[in-house]
C-alpha cells in the first residue's frame, strides 16, 4: 500500500514536495487554506516570475539553515530545476543569469505545477485551512485537523510559507503548527521589503531611482553593503539594494540598536577622486550659479537636496562657495547617513525571515523532535536574495522534502 502523505500548503515548495512525493509512489493530498494554490508565484518577478538563478550557492542565502542547502541545492539545484520545468514542457530564457519562463508570465509556472499535480493525481484540497497536526503513537499517523474534519497520513510536510504578504496566505499559521511540536521560531521580520527612514526631506527626493551605494551601519559599526538602483520614496529608501539589506536592519532594530544607511551617490567615486572631479569643474564651470554647476551629476533633485544640506544657496555662484563648504557637499554625495525606523511591513513585504530553527532539522528536512513531520520552503529559517533565490529554495527543499516523505527517510533515526 502506498505511503499517505498529507502536504500543509499549496505554494511553491508545497507543490514541489507534493509532485515529487507522487512521483516516488506515495498517494499524496494537498491542503491549502487559499481558494487555489500556487496564489503568491502569480506575483513573483513582477509577474514574469524570476524562478531561479544561474549563480546559485550558500553565500546568496541568510539564516540558520544555511548549512541545509548545500545538500538540498545538489539533490535538486538549478540544473534540476530548468531539467524539471522543461519536462513539463515550459520554455526558458535567461537574463544575465536570472531565469524566468519564455512566456515572460509567471501563470506559465503555475500552471505548469497545477497540471503536474493533475496528473500524478494528487488530491487538491483548496480553502481546507488544516487546525491541528498530532501524532498517535499507537497507530504510527499523523492526525489532520481541519474545519470539523480529520485525516490520518503516515507523513506530513508543512508547507505554509511565512509571514509574508499574508493576503496570500503566508499568515505565520504552518509557526504555530510547528510549535505543537516543540519547535523553536526563529523571530520572523520582513525581509526584502523597503526602508523607512526619519529625516523628512525624503518627499523632496520621491520618485528619483539612481545608482547607488548603500553602507549599513549599527551602532556605527558596518554589518552590510549593497549596490544598485536605489528608488527614493516619501518615507525613505527602496529598490534592490534596500532590499537585500532590509532583513539585516529588521533584525539590528529588534536588538534596539541605532540603525543608519549611509548613501553613496557617486558609487565610482572615493574623497580623493571626488575632491579632484569637482576641482575640475571649478575651472570650467565656476562662474555658474550652483543649481546649474551641478546640473548633469546625478539627478536634480538630489542636487538640489544636498546643496540645502551643505548650507548652499542654489544662486550662489560656484566659485564663491567656501572651501568647507565644498567638503561639505562632497562628503554628502558620497555618504549622505539617514537614520532606519523601520522597514516596511510583512504586508509589503515579498519574503520572511526567521521561521523554524533549522538546527532542529535534518539534512532530508525532517523534524528532528517528531518523525514523519518535515518541513519545505519559506516556513524554515532561511532567505535568499532578490533574484529567483527564494523560489530556487522552494523547488529545492520542497523536492528534498517531498522525496524524503515517500520514501521514509530518516525515520527513527531523529533525536529529542
Amino acid at each position: 500500500m502506498s505511503r499517505q502523505i498529507a502536504v500543509i500548503g499549496g505554494g511553491a515548495a508545497g507543490m514541489m514536495a507534493a509532485v515529487q512525493a507522487a512521483a516516488s509512489g506515495a498517494a499524496v493530498a494537498v491542503y491549502e487554506k487559499n481558494d487555489r494554490v500556487g496564489k503568491k508565484i502569480l506575483s513573483t518577478g513582477n509577474g514574469r516570475c524570476n524562478f531561479s538563478n544561474e549563480a546559485m550557492g550558500e553565500q546568496f542565502y541568510h539564516g540558520s539553515g544555511t548549512a541545509l542547502l548545500g545538500g538540498a541545492l545538489s539533490a535538486f539545484g538549478v540544473a534540476q530545476t530548468k531539467a524539471f520545468f522543461a519536462s513539463l514542457g515550459m520554455r526558458i530564457k535567461e537574463r544575465d543569469g536570472y531565469l524566468y519562463p519564455a512566456s515572460d508570465q509567471a501563470s506559465t509556472v503555475l500552471d505548469l505545477l497545477r497540471y503536474e499535480l493533475d496528473r500524478r493525481r494528487v488530491a487538491v484540497h483548496t480553502e481546507e485551512a488544516v487546525r491541528t497536526i498530532s501524532f498517535d503513537k499507537n497507530k504510527e499517523k499523523f492526525l489532520i485537523g481541519r474545519q470539523g474534519k480529520n485525516g490520518c497520513y503516515d507523513a506530513v510536510v508543512l508547507c505554509c510559507g511565512g509571514q509574508a504578504a499574508p493576503n496570500t496566505g503566508s499568515d505565520g499559521d504552518g509557526f504555530r503548527l510547528a510549535g505543537q511540536f516543540g519547535h523553536r521560531i526563529v523571530t520572523p521580520v520582513p525581509a526584502l521589503a523597503a526602508l523607512c527612514c526619519e529625516e523628512k526631506f525624503y518627499k523632496q527626493v520621491a520618485g528619483v531611482r539612481c545608482d547607488a551605494v548603500l553602507t549599513l551601519l549599527a551602532s556605527g559599526q558596518t554589518i552590510g553593503k549593497e549596490r544598485g538602483e536605489l528608488q527614493l520614496t516619501d518615507y525613505g529608501l527602496s529598490g534592490i539594494p534596500a532590499f537585500q539589506l532590509c532583513r539585516t536592519a529588521a533584525y539590528a532594530l529588534l536588538g534596539k540598536e541605532r540603525v543608519t544607511v549611509r548613501l553613496s551617490f557617486l558609487p565610482d567615486f572615493d574623497e580623493t577622486s571626488c575632491g579632484l572631479f569637482f576641482s575640475e569643474r571649478l575651472k570650467m564651470h565656476g562662474e555658474d550659479e550652483m543649481d546649474v554647476f551641478l546640473t548633469g551629476i546625478v539627478n536634480k533633485k538630489i542636487n538640489r537636496l544636498l546643496i540645502k544640506l551643505a548650507g548652499i544657496r542654489e544662486t550662489q555662484r560656484a566659485k564663491d562657495v567656501s572651501a568647507e563648504a565644498f567638503h561639505r557637499l562632497q562628503k554628502l554625495y558620497l555618504g549622505l547617513e539617514t537614520v532606519i525606523t523601520g522597514t516596511n511591513g510583512f504586508d509589503r513585504a515579498q519574503v520572511c525571515a526567521g521561521g523554524v530553527d533549522c538546527s532542529e532539522v535534518t539534512q532530508n528536512l525532517m523534524s528532528k523532535k517528531q518523525p514523519g513531520l518535515y518541513f519545505a520552503g519559506e516556513i524554515l529559517d532561511i532567505d535568499g536574495l532578490c533574484g529567483g533565490y527564494n523560489l530556487q529554495w522552494a523547488w529545492s527543499s520542497g523536492a528534498v522534502a517531498g522525496r524524503a516523505a515517500a520514501q521514509n527517510r530518516d525515520r527513527g533515526r531523529s533525536s529529542q
